[in-house]
């Protein structure tokens, strides 16, 4: 139904008044009359007296507007416009394939290309007002539920936020107590060894201070001994005392030369060779800009979106299952000119393109097809999936692993090795599903803990794969069929084929005939049935627009 996709600014009307004030009839104001109006037209969003409501009656353009008694009409009540916000013409025609009613303006300017342009009466008249507004209602109610979740969760995560913050400015005071702890027991050991090797030394000092001490004394008194007693005594008594005298002279002569080589005699400073390595330390501190990084990790939050608001359609003619009602235009192709054979490509949140050459390089596209740059990311690529707005992730068969990309700030975060080869690549439900070599699907979670191994039949290589509701679906180009786990572009025949939800019906909504030749890779753009198709060579990028007819 397309009142549930009307703009929702709707234009209110400028006549509100309160309960108590007279509405006057709008054409009797356009003649300077004013008249007391009778009636309310919600088409054409003004009160009519009874003679202009008379005249409002005969006319083929307004017979059928929907009118109520002005006593019953509730100023408040927001009135919907039904002409065209940027033309201002009276929206007459739908569009199924954007699910939106249009002016004849609209359609010859911005849905040209579309197909199965219906009468907007026609849809209205085939559309359940009672049965669409409550399931309106029920998707109110679905959302507002949801984002009350999201501002539970959010409180709580706010809380956990802070705690872990705390948490974490603790463990930083923890790192800076056990470094000063450290060092204080260096300090206390290193001081310790210096008051020992002084009281060595101290020790030595006093002794040989005592030892000369005690030479002094005697010199002193053997000096005493030759002024005093030696020239009152007798020649032979002076001869033998000088004698005695000089032999003791001569040991403290021998006592001050063997000084020289005495340890003990020797001054001593009490100096510190520094540690090698504390330079080295310091050199690291004067670097270390960081005790660590604080960053933020974000997980996608499990959301009941069992509501119908997420572009479901409500006019019948739009089914989604019915593939019959499918058809797909090429509106443009550009060149891109890679020249290399392509193994994958996707179309990013922001609108942009990702294409990866097979065993190469990662090119990164703008919206409309322009090369941009190729990623920084060493080694053979292969499959690519995107994890969230920031990041995506990229196999590397020859690595046996998988490389998550931050595309902001160009740098592989994060690298899981596997024991396999791995090719195809999905992420959904903040897992990834990879096709690996002996033909096996593996669910893995963002860290590379194996969640489920599912093993298929396949006689090429896991080269295709999505991943979406517990669900696998994956191409066997060489048996030519596609398979579904429960828990195409056809490019050697130059088609794209549809393929019906129970897997029992198909399509070719394009084929060679149509200009596609070599088709390789097909990728949606975000939330819209519009995307590119890339050839096996990559020269070219096709946009197409699919609709339900």
């Amino acid at each position: 139904m397309f009142i549930g996709y009307l703009k929702q600014d709707f234009c209110i009307h400028q006549e509100v008044m309160a309960s108590n004030k007279v509405i006057l009839c709008g054409p009797c104001q356009e003649g300077k009359v004013n008249t007391k109006a009778d009636i309310w037209c919600y088409n054409c969003n003004e009160g009519l007296c009874s003679t202009c409501s008379g005249q409002h009656k005969k006319f083929k353009g307004t017979r059928d507007h929907k009118t109520i008694d002005i006593k019953r009409y509730k100023p408040s009540i927001r009135a919907i416009n039904t002409e065209c916000d940027i033309h201002g013409q009276q929206l007459k025609l739908y569009c199924p394939s954007h699910l939106m009613p249009c002016c004849d303006e609209c359609i010859s300017i911005n849905h040209s290309k579309c197909t199965g342009i219906k009468s907007l009466e026609g849809v209205v008249d085939n559309t359940k007002i009672e049965k669409s507004t409550k399931k309106i209602d029920m998707d109110i109610n679905s959302t507002l539920q949801i984002l009350n979740e999201i501002m539970s969760n959010k409180s709580i995560n706010i809380q956990r936020g802070e705690e872990q913050v705390d948490s974490i400015k603790e463990t930083i005071g923890n790192y800076r107590k056990k470094i000063n702890k450290h060092l204080d027991d260096l300090e206390k050991k290193l001081c310790q060894e210096t008051d020992t090797i002084l009281n060595q030394e101290k020790s030595k000092a006093s002794d040989l201070k005592t030892e000369i001490d005690g030479k002094q004394k005697n010199l002193k008194k053997m000096q005493e001994h030759l002024h005093t007693v030696i020239p009152h005594t007798s020649k032979l008594q002076s001869f033998l005392g000088l004698h005695q005298i000089e032999q003791q002279v001569h040991q403290c002569q021998r006592y001050v030369d063997d000084l020289e080589k005495d340890d003990r005699a020797k001054e001593f400073d009490i100096k510190m060779k520094q540690n090698d390595e504390i330079e080295s330390i310091q050199s690291k501190l004067g670097s270390l800009e960081s005790l660590g990084e604080v960053m933020v990790v974000k997980t996608e939050t499990a959301l009941n979106r069992e509501t119908s608001v997420r572009r479901k359609a409500q006019v019948q003619s739009r089914v989604q299952s019915n593939i019959n009602n499918m058809t797909m235009n090429i509106e443009t192709k550009i060149k891109i000119n890679i020249e290399k054979c392509i193994s994958d490509m996707i179309c990013l949140m922001d609108g942009r393109v990702i294409v990866v050459e097979n065993w190469g390089k990662v090119n990164l596209l703008t919206s409309d097809g322009k090369l941009q740059k190729q990623l920084p990311i060493p080694g053979g690529a292969y499959s690519v999936t995107q994890i969230n707005q920031d990041t995506i992730a990229i196999t590397y068969p020859y690595e046996k692993a998988i490389k998550i990309f931050n595309m902001e700030n160009e740098t592989v975060t994060k690298v899981i090795t596997l024991d396999k080869e791995c090719y195809g690549l999905s992420f959904s439900n903040n897992s990834l599903a990879v096709g690996l070599s002996d033909d096996e699907i593996r669910i893995i979670d963002l860290e590379g803990n194996t969640l489920k191994s599912i093993q298929v039949e396949s006689k090429s290589d896991l080269d295709y794969l999505v991943y979406c509701n517990d669900r696998v679906i994956y191409s066997d180009c060489d048996g030519g069929a596609v398979y579904c786990v429960d828990g195409s572009a056809d490019c050697y025949s130059n088609r794209i084929i549809v393929i019906s939800k129970d897997g029992k019906n198909s399509k070719v909504l394009i084929s060679k005939e149509d200009g596609l030749k070599e088709p390789r890779c097909i990728c949606f753009k975000h939330n819209e049935s519009s995307g590119f198709i890339c050839d096996d060579n990559g020269t070219y990028l096709a946009k197409f627009n699919l609709s339900s007819g």
